[in-house]
């Protein structure tokens, strides 16, 4: 079960950078392409469901799964709870990024906007920055990679410290 959540972790926050890959490929280049006419149509487009609807529910998601994979493997090689704690630190510091960076300037660009040289500043700020946060989640799923190699790689050292920590190993 331990190594599921792990997977499980990997695979969500996978999908989470991929969506912001193909967000700034795709999406960003289109919002950009006339602005504001541009921006209006994305306006339109978005007008129900954006990306954000996605990752409002599979980014908290990773984020506990993140955490569960770490308490699962506390007592598990230090480095392993080192590389764990750091991709949770990197998913957290992906929605901080977004909360407190993205998020203006997609009010700006998609709600309160008017101006043309206000909308394409937001929109480079946003484009420039949208490759930093996808470095950000992209170190998460490295760290949290490399934890999952480290454990196939010593099993026995994962089980002796399992053990040891338990009491269930005597010298």
């Amino acid at each position: 079960m331990k190594k599921t959540i792990l997977f499980l972790s990997i695979a969500v926050a996978s999908g989470a950078l991929f969506i912001n890959v193909y967000n700034s490929v795709v999406d960003a280049a289109s919002w950009g392409s006339q602005i504001p006419e541009s921006l209006e149509t994305a306006r339109k487009y978005y007008s129900t469901f954006t990306p954000a609807t996605f990752l409002r529910v599979f980014s908290p998601l990773n984020q506990v799964l993140a955490l569960l994979a770490l308490i699962l493997f506390w007592r598990s090689a230090q480095t392993v709870r080192k590389y764990l704690g750091i991709a949770l630190v990197m998913y957290i510091a992906t929605d901080a990024l977004t909360f407190g960076y993205f998020y203006p300037r997609i009010n700006i660009m998609f709600e309160t906007g008017t101006d043309v040289k206000v909308l394409t500043q937001a929109w480079q700020e946003w484009n420039a920055m949208n490759w930093v946060r996808s470095l950000v989640i992209l170190t998460g799923v490295f760290f949290s990679s490399l934890s999952m190699h480290k454990i196939y790689s010593h099993p026995k050292s994962e089980s002796k410290n399992t053990r040891q920590a338990s009491g269930m190993l005597t010298r």
